[in-house]
């Protein structure tokens, strides 16, 4: 059985040649919105990360992209902010200053240790290190060395430093219900 609804849209389609939809009651195939970032989507991104000189500090170029949960801090709160919103495909150049990335320089973070803790190919300004921490490992960076001690920065390596992304997200999955 035919309904009034029927009928008329029959009507409509053979006196214009065209469908129209005017409302969406019969428009049951419309796609659906494009998922966008919110707090507890799994995401993917792919990016590259520069120093304000232009330099390439990162990249997931050739590699997997990045993936987070969108509000759980697993990513710097200023790139985190700067993605929420943001729907798969879409690009978007990121400035994130110290405040927002990995803080700034702090100097109660520097420490002087004995030399001969260090292993002799070490002794050297801008050394990278791992040391055993209370959460585990952290990279240390030897700041200056001295006669009998060499002093060792344990702020993280981007501390203090303004930070480019661009990025592009590749992949939203929303959060469970």
């Amino acid at each position: 059985m035919r309904t009034i609804r029927d009928l008329s849209l029959t009507c409509l389609v053979i006196l214009t040649g065209s469908l129209f939809f005017s409302s969406g009651v019969l428009a049951q195939g419309a796609a659906k919105p494009a998922a966008i970032i919110a707090t507890g989507s799994d995401v993917s991104f792919d990016y590259t990360l520069t120093d304000e000189s232009g330099a390439v500090i990162d990249s997931s170029k050739g590699k997997q992209p990045m993936h987070y949960v969108h509000g759980q801090g697993q990513i710097i709160p200023g790139l985190e902010k700067e993605l929420a919103g943001m729907a798969v495909g879409a690009e978007k150049k990121v400035t994130v200053k110290p405040e927002e990335g990995y803080g700034p320089v702090d100097p109660r973070a520097f420490r002087e240790v004995p030399k001969d803790k260090l292993p002799a190919d070490a002794l050297k300004v801008g050394t990278m290190l791992m040391a055993q921490g209370p959460t585990g490992q952290v990279p240390v960076r030897v700041h200056e060395i001295k006669e009998q001690t060499v002093i060792m920065d344990f702020n993280h390596p981007l501390a203090g430093k303004t930070l480019l992304f661009d990025i592009k997200v590749t992949e939203i999955k929303p959060a469970a219900k």
